[in-house]
């Protein structure tokens, strides 16, 4: 989303998840025989890639910095993370090292057997990052967040994070930091510092086994490191924010069934992240990342949570896409996934009026997921004449997405939305008017892969044309366009 850029800093790694069944113990020692079924098999970017992976879905703009190995596992994360359209133009790709992987074995019922780690706890030299630090100094103006995830891999060593946290100074630029270690003066600085309850009796030396001992202890981190906000996550027990002076909030979880606390971390950094490149205040950030990582704690392993399942936004995300950014339509897919179906329609919705609402509301009725394709500027111009748009696209879009029933507005520049649909592949295509059902854009695409199409009568006497008809008759300077 323009204007909405993050920057994500911190240890990556490729989380692997293998499937079987446990039917017996063995006889050579006591422990259980997993029989891995069919190689199933799951991988996905974990650690600070995973934040990148949330943000993306949560409609952001995503830059990652970090060190990658040049391995087969490093080709796999890096593919998973440039197909969703996240950049990596800052990382690092060092063929001495080994790229961190954590392999899970899962029996019945998502059952973790096993864990095997991969990895290098190195620190990595600060002059080998010279060109990308450069590089990423140049452009920092462009980013709304730094969120660095910091795993204690060797990526966010002293001398990286402090460069991190005064570059953001100097741009006034927040940093939001997922802390590991004993070492806080590594942190020194940042906005928010994140930390579980066992992280900040580490990080400060102190007894945290009652909430008057947490407070002190957040209070006693937020001072010495001289940040804003220390953000205490406590499982079961919710969320508390805190900053020098004392509490400022305590959130409970919103979590019905722990499953898997995986990620869980990463989930909350990103929707603290979220919830601040949208205008909310810290306070209301802090719901909205407990909201998120509540949800998470139901998924299993290393899992995305969408915005449209964290009802604390309260339509705070962003439903504008970018059809012609690499990963825009990620949401849409993963949606799919989640067997949700997706109507299409689309249109110039240049003055909008009763007749559009009533029009869209039955197309929303058709599924689970409308998204609209809106006509560029220039492509109404081209349809329509020098006389239109009467309401530019900013305008056109800021007013669907206030629509309860709009889920995503997708701009386009064609003069049809073929493409579009044939990116988006939609289970229902919808067209309002008289059209004969065969003549629509994309008819036969959707036929052939399986969906439907709809034509959905206008509401009589309510249409752009006709406004823009008794505007002229009134006198209005609109009566000069055709």
């Amino acid at each position: 989303m323009t204007g909405k850029k993050i920057l994500v800093a911190g240890d990556v790694m490729l989380d692997i998840y293998r499937f079987g069944k446990v039917e017996r113990i063995s006889p050579e020692a006591p422990v259980p025989v997993l029989r891995i079924e069919n190689a199933k098999e799951r991988r996905v970017p974990g650690g600070a890639a995973n934040v990148a992976m949330n943000l993306k879905a949560a409609g952001m703009e995503v830059s990652l910095f970090s060190i990658v190995g040049t391995d087969e596992n490093a080709q796999i994360l890096c593919r998973h993370i440039l197909e969703n359209g996240i950049d990596m133009d800052y990382s690092y790709r060092d063929r001495k090292r080994l790229t961190t992987t954590k392999l899970r074995y899962m029996g019945q019922n998502n059952q973790q057997i096993l864990r095997v780690d991969s990895e290098e706890n190195l620190e990595v030299p600060f002059s080998l990052l010279k060109k990308e630090v450069s590089k990423l100094d140049n452009n920092a103006e462009q980013y709304s967040v730094f969120v660095l995830s910091d795993y204690e891999k060797g990526f966010l060593s002293y001398d990286v994070t402090q460069h991190l946290i005064k570059l953001a100074e100097s741009k006034d630029i927040p940093v939001f930091i997922d802390i590991k270690g004993d070492y806080y003066e590594k942190y020194r600085g940042a906005t928010l510092l994140k930390a579980n309850r066992a992280e900040l009796s580490r990080i400060t030396q102190k007894n945290v086994n009652t909430e008057e001992q947490l407070l002190n202890a957040a209070m006693d981190l937020c001072r010495r490191a001289e940040c804003h906000y220390v953000l205490i996550t406590l499982g079961a027990d919710g969320m508390m924010l805190a900053d020098a002076n004392g509490l400022l909030k305590k959130v409970r979880s919103t979590a019905r069934e722990v499953y898997d606390v995986t990620g869980a971390g990463d989930t909350a950094l990103a929707y603290l992240s979220v919830g601040l490149v949208n205008g909310l205040d810290i306070l209301k950030t802090v719901e909205i990342a407990n909201d998120a990582s509540g949800i998470k704690v139901a998924k299993l392993g290393t899992d995305i949570v969408y915005p449209d399942e964290v009802k604390m936004l309260s339509g705070a995300y962003p439903k504008r896409l970018n059809m012609y950014q690499p990963g825009g339509f990620i949401c849409l897919r993963e949606l799919k996934k989640r067997h949700k179906k997706i109507v299409f329609t689309n249109g110039c919705f240049d003055i909008l009026h009763a007749g559009h609402v009533n029009y869209l509301n039955r197309a929303k009725a058709l599924g689970d997921i409308l998204v609209v394709g809106l006509n560029s500027d220039e492509s109404i111009k081209r349809l329509k004449g020098n006389g239109r748009p009467i309401n530019c696209l900013e305008d056109r879009a800021a007013m669907l997405t206030a629509l309860s029933s709009v889920d995503y507005v997708v701009p386009f520049e064609e003069d049809t939305p073929q493409k579009l649909i044939e990116m988006i592949e939609p289970d229902v295509l919808v067209k309002g008017g008289d059209y004969e059902i065969e003549k629509i854009v994309g008819y036969d695409y959707v036929i052939q892969h399986g969906g439907q199409v709809y034509i959905l009568p206008f509401l009589e006497g309510k249409s752009t044309t006709e406004t823009i008809g008794r505007l002229r008759k009134e006198g209005f300077p609109i009566a000069m366009y055709p």
